[in-house]
């Protein structure tokens, strides 16, 4: 799905992996002049730059943009940075390993125009697939660092991996990273559910579940969030909704 930016922020603004500096969002002018360096950006990358420019994830920046003519070694158009279709964006000086928009491979239909984003290691140089935009690159990392690894079910996995969460019009809601452990702790999933988690939510009182070690498929569950703890896929307690996570969404989001 595309990245939702509203909550991209809230996951920006929330994760103590996310520093960024108020102000200081590069102009319009500024973005076109790299695009005409390095091509077109991804939406969600481009979003950043205009609302933060100057940023660090893990205390290490995130490349910048200057006002053109005055480009550094950080900058998005440094020479360095752009190695045939691959546009570099972050570089890990621990592991050495550098995070790239592959620029020819666009992320799947539906996410608005994103490019995937690759690690590349620094020893072998071999390539790995991380997120599918540069929102789920971050999502990804910021719940890696807040206990919740890759994601606490395959299928959540799968969309943090292009937006930290998802909010439609009709009220249903799916959890980033941002809001997963709070939302769960408050209703005391952990307690009454222990072999499921709290993926989101309808806006009306009823919760949306799936289990925790992705075990019956990936069945996804309504249930109403003061029901106590009669397990969610017996007869008569929960609603089953869809086994397919990531097209129900699409699916509501189109129609």
């Amino acid at each position: 799905m595309s990245p939702d930016l509203a909550l991209l922020r809230a996951l920006i603004h929330r994760s103590p992996a996310i520093a960024t500096r108020p102000g200081r969002g590069a102009p319009d002018v500024w973005i076109r002049a790299a695009e005409s360096a390095v091509g077109p950006l991804a939406p969600s990358y481009r979003w950043w730059l205009a609302e933060y420019n100057d940023g660090e994830l893990d205390g290490v920046p995130l490349a910048t943009l200057a006002a053109p003519g005055e480009r550094g070694a950080d900058d998005l158009t440094a020479r360095w940075r752009l190695d045939g279709d691959r546009l570099c964006f972050h570089a890990d000086p621990d592991a050495g390993d550098t995070y790239h928009f592959a620029l020819d491979r666009p992320a799947e239909p539906g996410t608005g125009g994103e490019y995937v984003v690759i690690r590349r290691d620094r020893r072998s140089g071999a390539e790995e697939a991380v997120a599918d935009s540069f929102a789920g690159f971050l999502t990804v990392r910021v719940a890696r660092t807040t206990e919740l690894g890759d994601g606490p079910t395959p299928a959540l996995a799968r969309l943090w991996r292009s937006t930290p969460g998802v909010c439609l019009p009709n009220g249903v809601v799916i959890y980033g990273p941002q809001d997963l452990l709070e939302r769960n702790e408050t209703y005391e999933v952990r307690e009454y559910q222990p072999d499921w988690v709290l993926i989101g939510d309808d806006s009306g009182g009823h919760g949306l579940f799936m289990r925790r070690d992705g075990g019956a498929g990936a069945a996804v569950y309504s249930l109403d969030l003061g029901a106590g703890d009669h397990d969610i896929d017996s007869p008569g307690v929960g609603e089953w909704l869809t086994d397919d996570l990531p097209a129900w969404l699409a699916g509501m989001a189109a129609g």
